[in-house]
């Protein structure tokens, strides 16, 4: 096939003409026809419409553009007629395809049953890797979390085959290495129900997490909303070399711009220390964007991302993607709204925590620290894997490190936990006998699963309240994210430094400069890991696991019992009254950080992800509220007692009583779960009123029809007490661009007024009329038929 592009390239170079030159390429390399993944022979990588697009966007913006605006842009569900201004506008776009977690297509694929179409109209994917619990190893771990979890992978099994989904059985591996290892490629744009979805721009696409609400959309064939990214450039100079790795880069990255400082934004890495970066390496990059709030990240295509595509079998990828290059990468003379510049010679390992990602230590100043602070020293254990660390190389350097304590008669001081990314990843290691060292220098490997990352973790060698410190390479660390133990002290940093620590025992080991003593008494000093990228056999896929869906599911039966405590069809939430909001009393004032693991835990609660009232009796326990500093503690305003969180928002519903939420900056940051905008409208919320949002939540709350604003004066925070009663007036002329009034109601009987922003366009004020964005779309069915 790949003769046809090469011929077509040959004729782009030969004619002059620019009509003829784009008329010719398109009409030959449609002949070559390359699928976007083995697994879906029929669905083709559509690199014509993305150039068509690209040329009628840059003729009328009359610039160079980024490597992201061609993607994005080339996307446009009407290029020509677009308004498109970074930062302000919304986009309407056509994502080419949609991967979703077990966990969040749960929520997801109840909601596409509620929209009443018979199959997605795009490629989809179910890939299970959040319900299964580390415990005590891998194969018994994954064969309990198939007979405890059996009723929901069954309901997503048989609703993936009756609406043409794709299924990743659970043990197949981590949904962001799969989309890696098959279905990311140059130029594509993705959306998946999970933050860490950007993971698939180390492979050159625009990888974007959202909510399920929003993978509706898509799955339905409607065009997706997007607020036009702004775009801030990361420039790479240098060179990695040593104990510095990928996940340095963003380490450093997450401490200039902190959890808030991507959001709205793509950060696009360029410049020429680009290329001593493997394509995995690029990957973690990407994937931890998620932890600044940038809407996703991105590499140019280059030549080790061809080496990979080709080492996964997708080599017909890489040849058609170097046909069209050039709109793989950012024009010359583009313009950033931001640049950082970073060089690779001179970064240092780095590793960030406790209790934020974005807070940057370099390796051999986080001991001191840690004794300033009073942080535990004491390793207790050390986790590597995750979405954002699995691969062959990052299990590589793991076990080169081990390798020299082996040799010096070492063992891991700390516990030890290994996760595979994948089963080709976990297949592979075992086969190249990494899995060997790593359980010989003390490693547990796991399940090829999300685990502890997730707060799937079993975890026995402390009691809930001990203040301990463990070190992973994983993406986040929350307080009480891995465990549920608020006093756990985590740690984020490369897979090869964990490995490291672990086996000195302490954070006070800088492995650059610091030596260790061997069975035999004598000093030795661990040299920098070296460890190839890719295997250098073939990768070994493993099991089969992967489940086609039919060429015609409708006859499937999907199975949802009414007494069911883990499944539970959705209800239309009811439509907006044409009133002002009135009087609503406020549920609970947030003080500090609010991520969505506040306002919806995971870990036991994911069980209930597919059941919306079982897993609302989460709402916003982990939150702390600021009239006592206590979480899950908050007044019954008509009762005066103090209790759950939960508990008092039911009360209120019960009641038929409105309320709203005050939140602090950048509400709603971490993960893409849309729960935590679905439980606050199911138990009665109206508004949630914040200095700030993180971008999914945002859109999140108001794809269910709730009204997220925030302080036109930031101060204005202060003026609202637990206490008070509030009022949003002006719904009736409710408008894009127009702020909303606050009438603030004093217990004592004094009143004032304040004002709110949002960022509502009109598609997304239909929305909120009409009680959600699926009830919305409902209306617009009926309409049309």
């Amino acid at each position: 096939m790949a003769p046809y592009c090469v011929l077509a390239a040959r004729l782009r170079h030969a004619l002059n003409s620019g009509v003829r030159r784009y008329h010719v390429a398109p009409v030959l390399c449609q002949r070559a026809k390359v699928a976007m993944s083995h697994f879906e022979p029929n669905e083709y990588i559509n690199y014509e419409k993305l150039e068509k697009n690209i040329n009628i966007v840059r003729k009328r913006l009359d610039r160079p553009l980024t490597l992201s605006e061609k993607i994005v842009y080339g996307h446009l569900d009407d290029p020509a007629k677009q308004e498109i201004e970074r930062g302000k506008t919304y986009l309407r776009l056509r994502p080419d395809r949609v991967a979703m977690q077990d966990a969040t297509a749960q929520m997801a694929m109840l909601q596409f049953i509620s929209s009443g179409l018979p199959k997605v109209a795009v490629p989809s994917t179910i890939h299970c890797d959040h319900l299964i619990e580390a415990q005590s190893g891998g194969e018994k771990d994954l064969q309990r979390a198939k007979d405890i979890n059996q009723e929901v992978y069954n309901f997503l099994s048989t609703a993936g085959a009756k609406y043409g989904v794709g299924f990743w059985k659970p043990g197949s591996g981590i949904i962001h290495q799969i989309i890696l290892e098959n279905y990311s490629y140059p130029g594509v744009m993705l959306i998946g129900t999970d933050s860490h979805t950007p993971n698939g721009g180390g492979l050159g696409g625009i990888c974007i997490g959202v909510g399920g609400a929003d993978a509706v959309d898509v799955m339905a064939g409607i065009p997706w909303e997007l607020k036009c990214p702004k775009v801030i450039g990361v420039k790479l100079t240098g060179k990695l070399s040593g104990w510095t790795s990928p996940k340095d880069v963003i380490l450093k990255v997450a401490g200039i711009l902190t959890v808030k400082g991507g959001t709205g934004a793509i950060i696009e890495y360029h410049g020429p220390g680009v290329d001593s970066i493997s394509c995995t390496g690029m990957a973690t990059i990407c994937n931890m964007g998620a932890e600044i709030g940038a809407t996703t990240s991105i590499f140019p295509y280059n030549a080790r991302m061809k080496k990979y595509l080709g080492k996964t079998g997708r080599a017909d990828i890489a040849a058609l993607a170097d046909e069209f290059k050039q709109h793989l990468v950012p024009d010359s003379g583009c313009q950033y709204d931001q640049v950082i510049e970073i060089n690779l010679s001179e970064l240092k390992p780095h590793i960030n925590g406790p209790f934020t990602p974005d807070l940057a230590h370099p390796v051999s100043d986080v001991g001191a620290v840690a004794e300033k602070e009073g942080w535990p020293v004491d390793i207790r254990v050390g986790l590597i894997g995750s979405c954002t660390n699995s691969s062959y190389e990052d299990m590589g350097r793991s076990a080169a490190v081990a390798k020299q304590a082996l040799a010096h008669g070492l063992k891991c001081k700390s516990k030890f936990t290994i996760t595979p990314g994948s089963e080709q990843i976990r297949a592979t290691i075992e086969r190249d006998g990494y899995a060997k060292i790593l359980r010989e220098v003390g490693g547990l490997v796991l399940a090829n699963a999300c685990g502890p990352c997730i707060g799937q973790w079993d975890r026995k060698d402390i009691k809930k309240g001990e203040k301990n410190t463990i070190v992973t390479s994983y993406n986040r660390n929350f307080t009480g994210r891995n465990d549920a133990n608020p006093e756990t002290h985590a740690f984020v940093t490369s897979p090869e430094i964990v490995t490291a620590l672990s086996i000195a025992g302490t954070l006070k080991f800088n492995p650059e400069t610091d030596y260790l003593t061997g069975a035999d008494g004598k000093k030795f000093k661990l040299e920098a890991p070296d460890a190839d990228e890719l295997p250098k056999l073939e990768f070994d896929p493993g099991q089969d696991t992967y489940q086609y869906p039919p060429k015609d599911g409708s006859g499937q039966h999907v199975d949802v019992s009414p007494t069911s405590q883990r499944l539970q069809l959705l209800e239309p939430f009811d439509k907006w009254d044409g009133k002002d909001l009135e009087d609503m009393l406020i549920l609970i004032k947030v003080k500090g950080k609010c991520t969505t693991d506040h306002i919806s835990a995971a870990g036991p609660w994911l069980k209930f992800r597919g059941h919306l009232d079982n897993i609302s009796n989460n709402l916003l326990i982990g939150a702390i509220n600021i009239e006592n500093g206590k979480a899950n503690s908050v007044r019954n305003a008509l009762t005066q007692e103090f209790g759950p969180v939960p508990d008092t928002a039911r009360y209120y519903k019960k009641m038929g009583v409105k309320w709203a939420v005050i939140g602090d900056e950048n509400y709603g940051e971490g993960s893409s779960r849309e729960h935590a905008a679905l439980e606050p409208r199911h138990l009665g919320g109206r508004v949630i009123i914040t200095k700030s949002f993180a971008r999914i939540h945002e859109t999140n709350l108001k794809k269910q029809g709730l009204l997220p604003l925030t302080f036109a004066d930031p101060a204005d925070y202060n003026k609202i007490h637990p206490v008070d009663k509030l009022s949003i007036v002006g719904l009736k002329d409710f408008a894009p661009g127009k702020p909303l009034k606050c009438i603030i109601k004093h217990p004592n009987g004094s009143q004032e007024t304040i004002m709110l922003n949002h960022t509502f366009n009109e598609s997304q004020i239909e929305w909120f009329q009409a009680g959600s964005a699926l009830n919305r779309m409902k209306e617009l069915q009926q309409k049309s038929s």
